[in-house]
């Protein structure tokens, strides 16, 4: 009501109660006072039913017009008035006022901070506009003193200099416009005469001239007239070289490059051939498919010429799928071919011109043809990947408009023979391994090979869980090539020589499509050779042949008669894999007779039934790889989840123990754990049902899973007579091992035919997994070696010896002799079990390392637990670990003794003084917190005082601190 009065003020109309003088009621249409304002403002409020007042307001109040607001009122009087309407009419006006203010004042109450800020920003500007002000101020005023500096004599020279020099170059602007007057005639004969080499030239000589005076109006139209001849010539050219993209010439693509040179286009020549070819591949694929789906339509019907080529390949036959795919490939390899052919010209002649411009002496010439041979080569190497990808993806639609399953096999074969002899080509082309195609034919071959490596798998747990680990009897010479599933690799090799040194790829470079069909033919016209099946003969018979060698060996190595020549010859030192020496003489393999328990042995690999199977599902594996190369990442994915489960299985079996783990030894390196935990997370099922409660996504992943295998209840590891299974150890470990060194050897084929996007895949999976083959060694060894001895035996032989004596002993105790004892046993039973299983020399040396590593931690541990010692009780014990060595080193020949070190300089710490004690025992933390305690409080506590002692002792627990 307050607006309605001051609209009805500044109208200069009088309010009703002045003008209306009979009409007492309207005295209580008066503005609500502060007071009554804050009662309605107090009063409980609903939100909603104030909005509905303020919806409820006429229009026309909201109007932006001026208006009779007074007069309205009454207007709408009826004419015979009563009072009690007028009353409920006016509380109705004053509750719409009452919301109208209400609303009002919230939001002047909102928006206050944002008038606040927005002031703040206003005084801001003004600030900064002041100070801009004095700047242009002061600017000003330095400018006028700088006008004031200089004379109008000096002023005066320098433009009549500036003038002299304007009239000297116009002079010669004159002269050039009257040259290219009279050039404006000749280039349009030649023109007419088509000598577009000598017109682009002369034009462009013309038209750089011409732009240089382009501002003189006289130079505007001859300039004009030069641009619409290079245009038309561009376009000539153009047209021209589209005709290189299906039929390459050398000739004309020669003439069409240097009129591109002249023009100084050479670059946009490159962008303009690359459209062409994208185009040609289009209107290519496009007609053969057309001409086959109208041919077998068998009507002259143009509806499909309208449709798109994605449809169109929906409409072809499957009598004519495969003739119209090899066509289209054959059709394609001519555009890839033409393309290939456009490079080698490029090549070729950027080796002429690199020759000529060392000649030369025009060095910007030089650079600028450089720049644009570097953007040409760039280009065109670039144009590889898009060309081919748009080749992919033709191919890839043509392929999804057809189901391929309802296609025979062999003809499923077929096409799939088509497309990977395509993606032969795409990767001789630009060395892409075809990601596209891949991705489309994998999706419809990868299913049944799924459930097919499934099968394998479950296949593999049966054979694992009923293998007794015996030996494989295989001749000496065998080779996986000898196998009937790896003849396709067709490598002849000498069976002498091992597969891990031999070379899957030949010496000569071998010849790519492009440079045999270059001159003419069409690779997708070769027809799949079928080769021959060969017999294979790789075990030995009924291992007669081993045996006897073996035994005729054994019998004259272990005489004293001369070591046989076949001996020294087959006599190979497998860590290294190199061949021997030609002169070895008896005193050296008497010597090394130590720790090589194979020198009685013919070397055959060591196998298992088991490890063959494998080998030869990664043959059958290869195989199915070598047909379908687009699945080559699943194949191999597939063929490194059998080699896992393998190496899962034999640590399962013989090398999980987490009380040896737990030395910290380091027998199993961080990458050998993580190989583990992967595998055991990625391949093997541990539950032992599936839940039902289990969701559909990890039943799906479970199906791809396999449970854990289970040892054969038939293999004992629990013998001490046996070495606690050391010949099924060794049997199966290097079986592991033997089987890592063919998937090294075959990595060249897989490298060959994996996708370059996968062979990270590739790469790790070798580098983490089948290179940790080996290292299964060491935890599976320590088991036997912490077992083959008592060294709990030992450490209380040691507890009952007095080690405070007070004179100096020359008799070793008698732990010594007990220790020397049990390795000679350990030494004998390991020769016996070498009679059944050749032990290769890594195995022995492994086993002995183990033992003596263990003996000689044992030792300080026994040292660690002396209650009193004197300084001749630590000589006694110097004593006592030189004649255990002294012994020991005639029980084998392993260099250096393992942890030889660790036991002297434990005993030879005794004799530092306080501050090299502290040093010291801060630089060897490999000695547990109680052998450093010791060695403290009972060794050193003679020549160091208490407050010495506790310092030693603290910071001997500053180094434990860290451990807890």
């Amino acid at each position: 009501m307050q607006k309605i009065k001051s609209l009805m003020t500044r109208q200069g109309l009088k309010s009703p109660p002045d003008s209306l003088s009979d009409l007492g009621a309207f005295e209580s249409l008066r503005v609500p006072g502060k007071e009554e304002f804050r009662e309605l403002r107090e009063q409980p409020s609903d939100p909603q039913a104030e909005q509905e007042l303020i919806n409820s307001i006429e229009q026309v109040y909201f109007s932006a017009d001026p208006f009779d607001i007074v007069k309205y009122e009454l207007e709408k009087l009826p004419p015979v008035l009563n009072l009690q309407e007028l009353e409920e009419y006016r509380d109705k006006l004053k509750q719409q006022q009452a919301a109208v203010s209400k609303k009002v004042a919230d939001l002047i109450l909102e928006k206050q901070p944002a008038y606040v800020k927005e002031l703040d920003r206003v005084t801001s500007l003004q600030t900064g506009l002041q100070l801009a002000a004095v700047i242009c101020t002061n600017g000003r005023r330095h400018l006028n003193i700088a006008k004031e500096g200089f004379t109008q004599a000096s002023l005066g020279l320098l433009a009549n200099q500036r003038k002299r020099q304007l009239l000297i170059g116009l002079l010669k602007s004159l002269r050039t416009i009257k040259t290219l007057q009279r050039t404006d005639v000749r280039l349009s004969e030649m023109l007419e005469e088509e000598d577009y080499p000598g017109a682009i030239q002369l034009c462009l000589e013309c038209q750089k001239a011409a732009s240089t005076f382009k501002h003189y109006s006289c130079i505007s139209e001859l300039n004009s007239k030069l641009q619409d001849t290079l245009e038309q010539i561009e376009e000539q050219l153009d047209v021209a070289l589209s005709k290189i993209c299906k039929n390459f010439d050398i000739n004309h693509y020669t003439k069409v490059q240097q009129a591109y040179r002249l023009l100084g286009k050479t670059q946009t020549a490159m962008d303009q051939l690359h459209m062409h070819f994208t185009q040609a591949i289009h209107n290519t694929v496009f007609q053969v498919v057309l001409g086959y789906v109208e041919l077998c339509a068998g009507n002259t019907d143009t509806k499909f010429q309208k449709l798109q080529y994605k449809d169109l390949c929906t409409h072809v036959t499957p009598d004519s799928y495969i003739p119209c795919l090899a066509d289209l490939c054959k059709a394609l390899w001519e555009v890839m071919l033409s393309y290939y052919r456009t490079m080698e010209w490029h090549e070729k002649h950027d080796s002429e011109e690199t020759a000529s411009a060392s000649e030369g002496s025009n060095v910007i010439n030089t650079e600028e043809t450089n720049f644009d041979r570097g953007y040409v080569k760039k280009k065109l190497e670039h144009g590889l990947t898009r060309i081919w990808q748009d080749v992919q993806l033709k191919v890839k639609t043509y392929l999804l408009g057809t189901d391929l399953s309802i296609f025979k096999y062999d003809d499923f074969i077929f096409v799939l023979d088509i497309v990977s002899r395509l993606m032969q080509v795409g990767e001789e082309f630009c060395g892409s391994k075809s990601e596209v195609l891949q991705e489309s034919i994998r999706k419809q071959s990868i299913n049944y090979f799924k459930n097919h490596h499934r099968m394998r798998l479950d296949e593999l747990r049966m054979f694992l869980e009923n293998e007794t680990w015996e030996l494989c009897p295989v001749k000496s010479n065998f080779s996986i090539l000898q196998l009937h599933e790896f003849k396709f690799l067709e490598q002849s090799r000498s069976p002498s020589v091992s597969p891990s040194k031999q070379p899957l790829a030949t010496s000569s470079k071998p010849v790519t499509l492009f440079e045999q069909y270059c001159s003419g033919g069409n690779p997708f016209e070769i027809q799949a050779d079928h080769k021959d099946e060969e017999t294979e003969d790789v075990l030995a018979s009924n291992g007669s042949e081993s045996d006897e060698q073996e035994k005729s060996a054994y019998q004259e190595y272990d005489s004293d008669s001369d070591v046989p020549e076949e001996l020294k010859r087959d006599y190979v030192d497998e860590q290294t894999g190199d061949a021997p020496v030609k002169s070895v003489s008896r005193d050296t393999l008497k010597s090394r007779k130590k720790s090589d328990y194979s020198l009685n042995k013919v070397n055959a690999p060591i196998l298992t039934n088991t490890t063959l199977n494998v080998i030869r599902l990664v043959g059958k594996y290869m195989q199915m790889m070598n047909i379908l190369k687009p699945i080559a990442f699943d194949v191999i994915h597939f063929m490194s989840q059998l080699f896992d489960y393998y190496l899962y299985a034999i640590y399962t079996f013989f090398g999980r123990n987490d009380s040896l783990e737990s030395t910290g030894l380091g027998l199993s390196s961080s990458r050998l754990r993580t190989t583990l935990n992967r595998i055991q997370e990625s391949l093997i099922d541990l539950e032992v049902s599936a839940d039902p409660t289990a969701t559909l996504t990890a039943a799906e992943e479970r199906k791809e899973k396999v449970p854990s295998p289970h040892l054969n209840q038939l293999v004992i590891l629990s013998s001490g007579d046996t070495l606690y299974g050391l010949a099924e150890r060794v049997v199966a470990t290097e079986s592991l091992v033997f089987l890592a060194e063919q998937f090294e050897f075959l990595q060249p084929h897989l490298d060959a035919v994996m996708p370059a996007a996968k062979k990270p895949f590739l790469q790790q999976f070798y580098s983490q997994t089948v290179s940790t083959a080996s290292e299964l060694r060491k935890p599976i060894y320590w088991i036997v070696a912490g077992k083959a001895i008592d060294y709990e035996q030992m450490l209380l032989l040691m507890t009952n010896v007095k080690w405070d004596v007070k004179e100096i002993m020359s008799q070793h105790n008698m732990y010594v002799d007990a220790l020397l004892k049990e390795f000679e046993q350990f030494n004998k039973r390991l020769t016996e079990v070498s009679k059944k299983v050749r032990i290769p020399l890594p195995v022995s040396n492994i086993l002995w390392e183990h033992c003596i590593r263990l003996a000689n931690r044992t030792i300080v541990e026994g040292y660690a637990n002396v209650k009193k010692c004197s300084n001749e009780g630590r000589a006694l014990m110097q004593l006592d670990f030189q004649q255990f060595l002294m012994k020991l080193e005639k029980l084998t020949d392993i260099r250096p003794i393992p942890d030889k070190e660790f036991v002297e300089t434990y005993i030879k710490a005794y004799y530092l003084t306080e501050n090299d004690m502290e040093r010291w025992i801060k630089e060897h933390r490999e000695y547990s917190t109680k052998q450093l305690t010791n060695l403290v409080n009972v060794c050193l506590g003679s020549h160091i005082n208490k407050k010495a002692r506790q310092k030693l002792l603290a910071a001997i627990d500053d180094i434990d601190r860290p451990k807890r």
